[in-house]
C-alpha cells in the first residue's frame, strides 16, 4: 500500500489541476481569454499550473518505473520552479480576491457562472471548485509532496539554483506579459498590472520573484528529511 501512495497522490493532484483548467473552457471567460494575444499563457496561474502538473506526472513515472531514475534531477529542478510559483500565485491571488477583488478580477461585463468572489464581474466569476483547482491545489499538492515524499534540498541548491531559476523565470514572465500587453491595447491579464505604471510593474515582478525564492528557502528549512 505504501508503494502505491506516492504515485496515487501525485496522479490525483495532477488530475485535479488538469480538471480545473479543462473546465475553464465551459465558462464564458474562456472566449475572452482566447481572443487575447497570448491566450491562457499570459496568466502566471496557468503557467504555474502546467509546471506543477508536469512535476507531478514526472513524479508518478519515477515512482513506478525505476529505469527512469536518471530523470530524478530533472524533477528536482522542475520542483524548484513549481513550488515557488505556486506560493506566489496562491498568496497574491487569494489576498487580492479577499481584500481587493477589483485588482485581480478583470471587469468584462458579460453574464457568467457563480464565483467564489461575489464582487467579480460575471464572466470572471469562477466556481469555487475551479478556483481551488487553479489557485490552491498546486501549492497544497506540492507542499504535501515535498514534506511527505521528497528529500530536503542542499544549502548549495537553495543558495544558487533557487535564486537563479527565480530570476530567470521572473525575466521570462515579465518580458512575455509586457509583450502581450503591447498586442492587447495595453491590457494585462491581471488588472493590478494594467493600472500600474511601468516602474510599479517592475517592482511587482521583482517582489514576486523575491517572494518565490524566500518562500522556498523557508519551506526547505522546515523540512526534516536530509538530502
Amino acid at each position: 500500500m505504501s508503494s502505491l501512495l506516492k504515485p496515487s497522490f501525485r496522479l490525483a493532484a495532477a488530475a485535479i489541476m488538469i480538471s480545473g483548467f479543462v473546465r475553464i473552457g465551459n465558462l464564458k471567460i474562456d472566449a475572452f481569454i482566447q481572443s487575447q494575444y497570448g491566450g491562457h499563457s499570459q496568466y502566471l496561474t496557468i503557467q504555474g499550473l502546467w509546471i506543477a502538473v508536469a512535476t507531478m506526472i514526472l513524479g508518478v513515472l519515477l515512482s513506478i518505473f525505476s529505469f527512469l531514475n536518471f530523470l530524478r534531477p530533472l524533477r528536482r529542478y522542475l520542483f524548484v520552479t513549481a513550488m515557488p510559483l505556486s506560493v506566489v500565485i496562491s498568496s497574491i491571488y487569494w489576498t487580492l480576491l479577499v481584500f481587493f477583488p477589483h485588482l485581480i478580477v478583470a471587469s468584462i461585463q458579460q453574464p457568467g457562472a457563480p464565483s467564489s468572489s461575489s464582487e467579480a464581474p460575471a464572466p470572471f466569476y469562477l466556481p469555487l471548485s475551479i478556483d481551488l483547482a487553479l489557485h490552491a491545489a498546486p501549492a497544497i499538492a506540492l507542499a504535501t509532496d515535498f514534506f511527505a515524499f521528497e528529500s530536503k534540498y542542499t544549502e548549495k541548491e537553495v543558495r544558487t539554483a533557487v535564486p537563479t531559476i527565480m530570476v530567470a523565470y521572473t525575466l521570462f514572465y515579465s518580458s512575455w506579459v509586457e509583450f502581450c500587453a503591447t498586442k492587447n491595447d495595453g491590457n494585462f491579464p491581471y488588472p493590478f498590472l494594467t493600472i500600474s505604471p511601468p516602474g510599479v510593474r517592475l517592482l511587482i515582478y521583482a517582489g514576486a520573484g523575491v517572494l518565490g525564492a524566500v518562500s522556498f528557502r523557508v519551506l526547505n528549512s522546515l523540512h526534516s528529511r536530509p538530502q
